[in-house]
């Protein structure tokens, strides 16, 4: 075999370790600061709440750490940072330390006449998970874990089938790109007491399993999806009704429960039967999955707000997300409701008598769709009951597009922002010579401290 064809030997790379160790990466670890001072309490309709401490992550050229974890796969960055790691949260073995979970990486879209075009200006990005510990005022990575398939390439980011998903093109939306059916865009993540890590995916949308070091070692997806090509297990074990995932908007929010089931949350309703259904619809699903039985068991309408309530002033209700879901303990979830502005986090159980799976709401056939109902609580249709937590929106120093969410102790919510690795969308947002206009935005934690416990 020669090296042209070899895969890239991934690794699950240590940061910030002393130079002995094998794997250091010494050039990405930085020394500790001092804490911040807390800033003011927030006067929210839930609980009070305010920032008790807050992070940022230092600039990290994507090329230097991919190529890290997988020689020679990102050639030119571009001038792209490590970002888009606020996809999801989730609490590692040491206070202070998590798992987090980059996207698809760095991607925008750019009008070409009447077609926005989905392009992809590192297209050999690929999705790692990072643990970062927060040290004073900033983040310092300490592990991060390629995604590869069976044989150890890497998944890539890219979209998977045509017709299904957007068409990826370079950088500057001229030169299309090809499809990859082992493409992940990673938006939820959980680490089980074996050591591996489920994820979930808004491409299928799919729920993955994946071992410590990073190989997938299986993928579910919609029945009917018919993924071919995969260098990895593809099991059409989710329910059908899942194919009419809005594009872009599949699975989200992940949580663990104490039983060792999962429950995944759709980001958006579902286009069901129709496009304008679901951008009008404010009902979403969150799903139940039992890995020892590899099969959904149980199903959940979730209902948002109005759009207006979450934020003021906005009137669009296709702007209504789904982005995190925490495993409170027993049957209670905190589940975050956001745009891109403003975010809100509620409590809800997900008792036996809500479960709707394998109704008449899983079928495209039945008129009219759960999607389409103005309210389904009337019609029968059992809706989980919601508790406002806290508003983010009214919290002052909680930054925007907050994705990832945990819960330290009884009152101490974590919060991390996706950056988007400070892409913006259009023509604008690379320079004449090809290199990045950055937008600023960091990737910032913060802690906010309610003045009531949460569990």
């Amino acid at each position: 075999m020669t090296n042209a064809s070899r895969a890239p030997r991934a690794t699950s790379v240590a940061i910030g370790l002393p130079l002995s160790a094998a794997l250091a990466l010494t050039a990405l670890a930085w020394p500790a600061s001092g804490a911040p001072a807390p800033h003011a309490p927030g006067h929210g309709t839930g609980p009070a709440a305010r920032v008790v401490a807050d992070a940022t992550l230092p600039d990290i050229p994507l090329a230097e750490f991919s190529n890290r974890l997988l020689p020679g796969t990102v050639a030119d960055d571009r001038g792209v940072d490590l970002g888009g790691i606020g996809s999801d949260l989730y609490p590692a073995e040491r206070p202070g330390e998590y798992w987090t979970v980059t996207d698809r990486g760095p991607n925008g879209q750019i009008s070409v006449g009447k077609e926005k075009r989905r392009t992809f200006p590192v297209p050999g990005f690929d999705p790692a998970i990072v643990k970062i510990r927060v040290v004073g005022d900033r983040i310092d990575v300490l592990q991060a874990i390629p995604l590869t398939t069976a044989s150890g390439k890497p998944v890539t980011g890219l979209s998977n089938q045509a017709g299904r998903d957007e068409a990826p093109y370079t950088y500057d939306a001229r030169t299309p790109l090809a499809y990859n059916p082992n493409g992940l865009d990673t938006e939820g993540v959980v680490r089980d007491r074996d050591g591996s890590f489920w994820l979930v995916d808004e491409y299928g949308p799919s729920l993955v399993h994946v071992s410590p070091q990073g190989r997938v070692l299986a993928r579910h997806v919609p029945e009917g999806l018919n993924l071919t090509g995969a260098d990895y297990p593809v099991i059409e074990s989710l329910p059908s009704i899942l194919l009419t995932r809005k594009i872009n908007r599949g699975f989200e929010g992940l949580a663990l429960l104490p039983n060792g089931d999962l429950v995944m949350a759709l980001q958006s309703p579902l286009l069901n039967p129709d496009k304008n259904s679901g951008e009008d619809s404010r009902t979403t699903r969150l799903l139940r999955f039992s890995p020892r039985e590899g099969e959904v068991t149980g199903e959940y309408a979730y209902r948002f707000d109005p759009v207006g309530e979450v934020e003021p002033g906005q009137t669009k209700t296709s702007e209504l997300k789904i982005s995190a879901l925490v495993a409170l303990g027993g049957d209670r979830l905190l589940v975050q409701e956001r745009t891109d502005k403003a975010a809100r986090l509620y409590e809800i159980r997900l008792r036996h008598d809500a479960d709707i799976l394998g109704s008449a709401w899983d079928s495209t056939a039945t008129s009219p769709s759960l999607e389409q109902l103005a309210d389904p609580a009337a019609e029968g249709v059992p809706v989980p009951a919601k508790r406002l937590i806290v508003d983010l929106g009214t919290v002052e120093g909680v930054p925007g597009k907050i994705e990832g969410v945990a819960v330290e102790g009884t009152r101490t919510l974590v919060l991390l922002n996706d950056n988007d690795l400070g892409m913006t969308d259009g023509v604008g947002a690379f320079d004449a010579n090809g290199r990045l206009v950055d937008s600023g935005v960091e990737t910032t934690l913060v802690k906010v401290r309610l003045d009531r416990p949460i569990r």
